[in-house]
């Protein structure tokens, strides 16, 4: 395999600074999806730790390193989730964090953050207008800026993912990975092609989101003027060239789902797994839901990347009629 920006090693480091609670995560074979889904599903559950998503693996070494070497003082963009990873990992090192959102980011990430002392600073625009928002703060104020999956840090805390399922699954044939910034997806996909690289990896997009996917198969970046999605973890406009240079190195194939799918795939986790999941946590499922031929019969394993969810919202999306297996 040609190399991405990724390191072994470090990611073999970075186990040993992120705070084991987000370590070691749930992984099972979840057999009351199966007969829905057509095929063997494994769940890699990270959503039981304090942030509830798997961000915290990237921030833990991100604030491990500042609080050793760097400024005592941060700030990035988020969606929501990676706000209070930093906030929560900058908190229990003493760091100074600054988070920029978008104020129609969901509710109770915004409270979630502010509850755990970062500074909030909210725009009028969407992710990746607060990007921009951040770029500008840390350079007037001359303090760190963390930028999600281009600070590799990020893309190898959550490789830390991929030495777990190489380390815990006797055999599997597929992973499905949502794909946003590409953190996710790039880190695992880097451990899973290292080690098995017969095990596809297939990173999964809504349709209302689609500038990664765009900018994968067209093997250049390709931005979009907007994004139409409840998946708002994933929901980018403008592709970083590092990551996607990576992404087209480890993804075998990058698919797009549409929305009625993601719903679907948060109510069979909920009904089937027990599990409350935001959208970005069901796009492996809707990937399967849209396509089962291609799974039947195969191995599956699926990343439930986050359960922060606004609870009317939520309400609303599962409380529609049931599911009816085809």
């Amino acid at each position: 395999m040609q190399e991405t920006r990724l390191d072994t090693a470090r990611i073999r480091a970075a186990r040993r600074v992120i705070d084991p609670i987000f370590l070691d995560t749930p992984l099972y074979r979840c057999e009351a999806l199966e007969p829905d889904l057509g095929c063997t599903v494994s769940i890699k559950l990270e959503t039981a730790n304090p942030v509830r998503s798997f961000k915290a693996r990237g921030t833990e070494v991100v604030a491990s390193l500042l609080a050793d070497h760097g400024p005592r003082a941060v700030v990035c963009a988020s969606a929501g989730n990676l706000g209070q990873a930093l906030a929560w990992s900058g908190r229990r090192r003493g760091l100074d964090v600054a988070v920029v959102a978008s104020r129609f980011a969901p509710a109770a990430k915004l409270d979630r953050i502010r509850a755990l002392g970062a500074a909030l600073e909210l725009v009028d625009g969407d992710f990746d207008m607060a990007r921009a928002r951040a770029a500008a703060v840390s350079q007037r104020d001359g303090i760190r800026l963390l930028e999600d999956s281009l600070d590799i840090e990020t893309c190898e805390g959550a490789a830390t993912i991929g030495l777990e399922l190489m380390d815990s699954v006797p055999s599997f044939d597929a992973v499905l990975i949502a794909l946003g910034g590409g953190a996710l997806a790039t880190g695992v996909g880097h451990v899973v092609k290292a080690w098995a690289p017969e095990v596809e990896v297939i990173c999964v997009q809504p349709l209302g989101a689609p500038a990664m996917t765009h900018s994968w198969r067209q093997r250049r970046v390709v931005t979009t003027d907007s994004t139409d999605t409840i998946a708002d973890g994933v929901a980018g406009r403008r592709p970083i060239p590092a990551v996607l240079d990576d992404l087209l190195l480890v993804a075998d194939d990058v698919v797009l789902v549409k929305e009625a799918s993601i719903i679907a795939g948060m109510r069979f986790l909920f009904d089937h797994a027990g599990l409350v999941v935001e959208p970005s946590a069901a796009l492996g499922v809707a990937a399967i839901l849209e396509d089962r031929d291609r799974f039947a019969g195969r191995h599956v394993v699926t990343i439930v990347c986050g359960s922060n969810v606004d609870v009317d919202a939520y309400r609303r999306w599962i409380g529609g009629a049931p599911i009816h297996r085809s």
